[in-house]
């Protein structure tokens, strides 16, 4: 196994563990609607996906959502979680493929389509369509969520040094207003090299 392996098993380690602990400390922020979350575990899919490419990014997120449910959730919250889980991983990975939106517009996106497959889920296994009554709040909820969250990937990506990413090709647009424009990583050592130059 070469470095660029190695490095890339760890990283994916390292932020399955984040994404898991993110997950747990979302379970003691009190919320008023039921299936309302901020979703601080997506940061963790927003950077691997233009970083480490969408098949580590599938891997970590299945993961953390297995791991979640088997340590602080339950079966219920497992099916509710993989399938918000899948949509919302399969529109966030397009979007950010073809350059539809930057990391904002596609976490918007990716919350939305989380809550509405949740409350399709909820419909089948409750057997009723009044769970629809929680669709404008689950909507909004994740249009709130997915903007905060995705702003914050914006800001990081860029700051995050390039040696993390082994085999790293491309990058997306920080901003959800410019789809076009990439976003390139920090090298420390270009640091270094800029003190040696003053």
């Amino acid at each position: 196994m070469n470095r660029s392996i190695s490095r890339r098993v760890a990283v994916s380690a390292v932020t399955c563990a984040l994404s898991l602990l993110f997950s747990y400390l979302e379970t003691f922020i009190p919320m008023p609607i039921p299936g309302v979350k901020i979703g601080l575990a997506n940061l963790i899919t927003l950077i691997l996906l233009p970083t480490l490419g969408a098949p580590t990014a599938a891997c970590v997120s299945l993961l953390r959502i297995s791991l979640s449910a088997l340590l602080f959730g339950s079966p219920v919250s497992f099916v509710y979680s993989l399938a918000g889980g899948i949509v919302s991983f399969a529109v966030t990975a397009l979007i950010l493929k073809f350059r539809l939106f930057g990391l904002a517009g596609a976490s918007i996106l990716g919350g939305v389509c989380h809550n509405l497959a949740q409350i399709v889920v909820a419909i089948f296994l409750l057997g009723t369509a009044k769970v629809f009554v929680l669709l404008p709040w689950l909507l909004l909820s994740g249009t709130v969520a997915g903007l905060a969250v995705g702003l914050l990937g914006a800001y990081l990506l860029p700051r995050l040094p390039r040696s993390l990413f082994p085999g790293a090709k491309t990058t997306v647009s920080a901003e959800s207003s410019d789809a076009a424009s990439s976003v390139s990583f920090e090298d420390p050592s270009d640091r270094t090299n800029d003190r040696k130059d003053g």
